[in-house]
């Protein structure tokens, strides 16, 4: 279901400038870059955990890392971000799978 969303009228002068297109064409480029944007930087993050730890998450789990480290804060704090960054991986890839036909 399409959305329609109000601009105010300088908007509308910017998408003409900067995305040489319509306020809707321009919005849909907006949100595609914006997830590509996510997704590199959530690739970045678990590729700094597995620098980090030497291992890939699956292994990190695996071999029980959390536990291993005494329940460590940082170890901790680093498995549940390195989840989340996974997890938004794969969140990112599927809406950008969702809407390829509009790129």
């Amino acid at each position: 279901m399409p959305v329609s969303v109000k601009l105010p009228n300088e908007f509308q002068g910017i998408y003409k400038h900067i995305f040489k297109s319509n306020p809707e064409e321009g919005t849909m480029q907006l949100v595609i870059h914006e997830l590509r944007r996510r997704l590199a930087e959530y690739r970045l993050m678990d590729k700094k955990f597995c620098d980090k730890y030497n291992m890939a998450f699956e292994d990190f789990k695996s071999k029980k890392m959390v536990e291993e480290s005494g329940r460590s804060f940082e170890v901790e704090e680093d498995f549940c971000d390195w989840e989340l960054a996974l997890d938004g991986i794969d969140t990112i890839n599927n809406e950008l799978k969702r809407i390829a036909k509009y790129t």
